[in-house]
């Protein structure tokens, strides 16, 4: 018995300083690192900085008042998100002193507020240009009309940059998103609050061209929000096809044996 436990002891030693010497730690991913990987990371900026003094101005206060209405006082912080909208829509965009003046009107830690604002894509916290400009490029806007396609190299050639730029003169700013759901008018545009649609590569140039005349104060009428294909809505362009006979009517929709009356 003691001959065979002999040999074995420095089997049992190389064993144990084999894995003393084996490194105890491993990388999270072997492949190269994307954008897409890394954390959102505020570096102060001359334009984006806590020094910078940001308080709400009368108009957006009132309306701040509105909004904490709907809110238990224990639950104000429930309101984060809608005083991020009113701050982003007064400065321009979602500043790090815009959070900060959120985080103080509603007694919340400031990363609580950090964390709300860099998860969702709706708040630029750069600056953007006067007309945010946000192409849909999801399927049905790729396969609509004309293709969404053509539309982000129309605005590429007319505006001089590509997606997730601004122009030098500040008007506009030009992003790619997702479905915005206007689906049925595809291929379209999300201009501020303005949804354009029905485009085409031309339509989309004279769109562009009248924002710019009216920014700088020429006169210029930009046309109204919608189909630009001279629909009305996203009904059928041949008409009406379908749901013609019978006529809809709300009588018809009522019930007539009184059940209801009690």
């Amino acid at each position: 018995m003691a001959s065979k436990l002999i040999p074995s002891v420095p089997r049992v030693g190389r064993q144990f300083i084999h894995q003393l010497a084996r490194r105890q730690c491993r990388q999270f991913s072997a492949g190269p690192q994307r954008r897409s990987d890394s954390l959102m990371v505020h570096r102060n900026s001359p334009v984006n900085n806590p020094s910078i003094p940001f308080k709400f101005n009368e108009e957006s206060l009132k309306l701040i008042d509105e909004i904490l209405k709907r809110y238990p006082p224990q639950y104000k912080k429930g309101a984060v998100m809608p005083l991020l909208d009113l701050g982003q829509r007064q400065h321009g965009f979602t500043s790090i002193s815009v959070m900060n003046e959120v985080a103080r009107i509603l007694e919340m830690p400031p990363m609580r507020v950090y964390e709300v604002a860099t998860f969702y894509t709706m708040y630029n916290r750069e600056p953007v240009g006067k007309y945010f400009v946000q192409v849909c490029t999801t399927t049905p806007c790729q396969l609509g009309g004309c293709g969404s396609d053509k539309i982000v190299k129309a605005i590429t050639e007319h505006l001089g940059i590509t997606p997730g730029h601004s122009t030098e003169d500040g008007l506009f700013t030009f992003i790619e998103v997702e479905c915005l759901g206007a689906c049925v008018n595809a291929p379209m545009v999300q201009i501020n609050d303005d949804y354009y649609e029905d485009l085409t590569p031309e339509s989309t140039k004279s769109l562009l061209t009248a924002l710019k005349d009216a920014a700088l104060a020429t006169g210029a009428k930009v046309p109204a929000p919608g189909p630009l294909s001279g629909r009305e809505s996203c009904e059928n362009s041949a008409g009406l096809t379908n749901l013609q006979n019978p006529v809809w009517d709300p009588e018809t929709m009522m019930r007539k044996d009184g059940a209801l009356d009690a």
